[in-house]
């Protein structure tokens, strides 16, 4: 294990919204103020999921919650635990000793409604009276409200299960986006003459509900992409249960097959739908792309 000096936030951090971010702007400054490597410890799975055995669907993917927290908030070390059993039954005393002792932390910060170690035992009062005892530096980030709601991932959630993902965003601090690599769909959309680049959704990554929307896409290189997003099961065309996230973007013509693209959802147009023809989806994907124009056009 690094000993380097550490500032580590602590969180589960799904969707690193705007909660996190306090959290995560926080153990920046401490660490700069130390001369401390700014850090985050989590986890590779939802310790509720684990210790209930209920699926948890989750905003981002392991990947996602990382690129977040260095890209937005300059985390520089990110570590996603594997949350087994030997970690499901520490104690809180010994949870906050491997941080101390392996990660080399001199400073904690956490939310107001952390919980941690066996049985949630552990508690943001436990927190603050373990590292007066040992030395370390500790804060509590209050929680953070936006229009009088509390900022949670169980609120964006429902935000995107409903398709508001402007909403949504007001929350987050940030687009709420999907990482994936590109991967070859049935050329439906080429063969219309709006070609489509094809992600996959993570098996147990919630998607925003079914319908188009205006997007944006992200190369490796830092490369902006516009684009129209069509999330769902393409009635039209298939009888199969499968969801596929299908975008068209506005002004690209390149090959981007097996590339990690970020796809940023920014504004839903409408609901998925099944056409009577071929010819009426071609319309409509028509003014849904002139849709996806005006908005850039305003922007």
């Amino acid at each position: 294990m690094n000993k380097e000096k550490t500032v580590i936030a602590l969180g589960f951090f799904d969707g690193v919204h705007l909660g996190h971010g306090a959290l995560l702007r926080r153990t920046r400054e401490v660490a700069e103020a130390l001369g401390a490597v700014p850090a985050a410890f989590t986890f590779d799975r939802p310790p509720k999921a684990v210790v209930t055995g209920a699926a948890v669907p989750l905003i981002n993917t392991v990947d996602d919650r990382i690129d977040l927290m260095r890209r937005l908030y300059g985390i520089v070390r990110v570590t996603a635990a594997p949350f087994d059993h030997s970690m499901m039954t520490r104690s809180p005393e010994s949870f906050l000793d491997l941080l101390r002792e392996e990660y080399g932390a001199v400073h904690l910060v956490a939310g107001h409604d952390y919980r941690f170690g066996h049985r949630n035992e552990g508690t943001p009062a436990f927190l603050q009276e373990y590292c007066a005892r040992h030395g370390l530096g500790c804060d509590i980030i209050p929680r953070v409200e936006v229009d009088g709601i509390t900022v949670s991932s169980t609120h964006i959630r429902a935000l995107l299960r409903a398709g508001e993902v402007e909403q949504a965003a007001r929350f987050l601090g940030h687009p709420h986006c999907l990482r994936q690599t590109v991967c070859h769909g049935k050329r439906l959309g080429s063969a219309m003459g709006v070609p489509t680049v094809n992600l996959k959704p993570p098996e147990g990554v919630l998607l925003p509900a079914g319908g188009v929307y205006v997007s944006r896409a992200v190369t490796p290189e830092g490369q902006v992409l516009t684009g129209v997003t069509n999330v769902g099961t393409r009635p039209t065309v298939s009888d199969a249960p499968e969801t596929w996230v299908e975008t068209h973007l506005l002004s690209f013509s390149g090959d981007l097959y097996g590339q990690p693209l970020r796809l940023e959802f920014l504004r839903r147009v409408r609901s998925e739908r099944r056409f009577d023809s071929l010819a009426a989806l071609r319309q409509q994907i028509g003014e849904d792309i002139a849709a996806a124009q005006a908005y850039f056009a305003q922007r």
